[in-house]
């Protein structure tokens, strides 16, 4: 819906089967040629300035032309891009400039009382920045691949992989993804990137710097690879209702990802979105020593793959939840601080006990009484390392909670038994299993190709490609007959 002065609070919007009336406060912010976008799913009504529209029109115009242009570029200028921009990524000059646009962004950040974690550019993150331009570099060109061939008598027909087209790439501030997601052009897709306002200082820089020299030097178009450079969450929701996206992918916290999925969906733009996180671990008859270690180490940082859940077999409690705490306690010791661990129901009473004996007056703060429900939260937290513990009386219990409560997204089993591990790979609906820490599941650390994103299988199982959405499997497939006797006919 557009405005041409005609949108006054009262008035009546259809939204889905049903009607919404606009606020006061809306119709107050509404300007000559602003948009109003209904989202059916909610029944919210999004203003989007006129302005922000042709951004973002702009910027999927520019992309579209770069994909038609695309299909006349080598693979070695390909390949080149991503050769020049992990070089200029290298050089300290080039990188002082980025480095200073992103300490902007982050005292912008810290005055708004905002986290910070992975918003910084830190040493390890441009390492694995540049690591991840020469991983796409130097993988196999997947562009027009013979995916299979049949051969019929006087004719053949091949399958061929082809690219999708523009891509639209909503994100939170984390500048490393900007490394990730131009994996697109690898298989001949273009993208239009817009980023999260807190890192948009560092985003404009890395493009001035970094991305758009290493287009121009490589021959590749300026539109391959585009930022939307504005603040707005309406640039979010203008790109993923614009139809010409061939995929929008968004990544973020689970409500802003729901609502850019609903927006896609209504659109008709195929979407795939990386929202709801946190990992789940069984554990069934286990190795102490190795749990212990197992735990710590899902417990770093909090990302999508952090351990949430931990289900521990009522028979071995007295033995395992002691290992539990003390991999909880030296997780939270490495950045001077104590876990936060949420006890359901009978848990609460062991994990109590455990803590009393190392003689922690924190206690009342580390152990947090809790109910069943609450093992579908994820647990967002910065500094103190936060995961539920719930007690289950076998592997076959622990399954069903997980596909109740879990995103459907990571399960670790810890278990000597190998009927154990069987078990939990046939029960639980997830498209990441594992036998030890939960933050393997990562496109370049564990599959050599930096991901766009992971997929849970929280809104159903996905079609045709696995859970790590990376650039190279962003293909779609043409079929190419060669027809050798002329008198073929049907």
């Amino acid at each position: 819906m557009q405005n041409e002065h005609t949108a006054q609070a009262g008035d009546w919007v259809a939204v889905g089967r049903t009607f919404v009336q606009i606020s006061h406060e809306l119709a107050s912010s509404m300007l000559p040629g602003d948009q109003i976008l209904a989202i059916a799913s909610t029944g919210q009504l999004c203003r989007v300035p006129a302005d922000v529209a042709v951004i973002v029109a702009e910027a999927v115009d520019s992309a579209r032309r770069g994909f038609l242009e695309m299909s006349q570029v080598s693979d070695d200028q390909i390949s080149e891009f991503y050769e020049v921009a992990a070089r200029l990524l290298e050089s300290d000059d080039v990188f002082s400039a980025v480095a200073q646009a992103n300490s902007d962004d982050i005292a912008e950040a810290v005055s708004k009382g905002r986290s910070t974690t992975r918003l910084e550019l830190t040493h390890s993150m441009r390492r694995d920045m540049v690591e991840a331009l020469r991983m796409w570099r130097s993988m196999e060109p997947s562009r027009d691949k013979k995916l299979s061939e049949i051969v019929h008598n006087g004719w053949t027909v091949e399958e061929r992989s082809a690219p999708l087209g523009v891509l639209g790439f909503v994100f939170e501030g984390r500048p490393n993804v900007f490394a990730d997601a131009t994996g697109v052009l690898r298989s001949g897709n273009t993208v239009v990137f817009r980023i999260g306002s807190d890192a948009l200082r560092t985003a404009r820089q890395l493009m001035t710097s970094v991305v758009t020299p290493a287009l121009v030097r490589s021959g590749l178009p300026l539109g391959a690879v585009g930022l939307i450079d504005s603040p707005e969450h309406a640039a979010g929701w203008a790109l993923f209702s614009d139809e010409r996206l061939s995929l929008a992918v968004a990544r973020g916290s689970g409500e802003a990802v729901a609502q850019l999925g609903a927006i896609a969906q209504q659109s008709g733009v195929p979407v795939s979105l990386h929202g709801t996180g946190g990992a789940w671990m069984i554990v069934g008859d286990a190795d102490l020593s190795r749990l212990q270690v197992v735990i710590e180490n899902s417990l770093d940082r909090k990302v999508c793959n952090t351990l949430n859940v931990i289900c521990v077999m009522r028979t071995h409690a007295k033995e395992q939840i002691p290992v539990v705490v003390r991999a909880a306690l030296d997780a939270a010791k490495k950045r001077n601080t104590f876990p936060v661990i949420h006890a359901i129901a009978d848990a609460e009473a062991v994990l109590r006990d455990c803590f009393h004996t190392v003689d922690l007056v924190e206690v009342d703060s580390c152990v947090v009484a809790a109910d069943i429900d609450s093992l579908a939260t994820e647990y967002e937290w910065e500094n103190d390392p936060e995961f539920a513990v719930v007690l289950v009386d076998d592997i076959d219990e622990a399954s069903r909670l997980f596909n109740t409560y879990s995103p459907q997204f990571i399960v670790s089993i810890i278990s000597q038994s190998a009927d154990d591990v069987k078990k939990v790979w046939e029960m639980c609906n997830a498209p990441f299993v594992g036998d030890g820490f939960t933050r393997w599941v990562d496109g370049q650390f564990a599959l050599l190709r930096p991901e766009l994103g992971l997929s849970n299988w929280q809104q159903g199982r996905l079609f045709a490609r696995p859970g790590v959405l990376s650039g190279d499997s962003a293909f779609s497939v043409r079929l190419r007959v060669q027809q050798t006797d002329e008198q073929l006919h049907r």
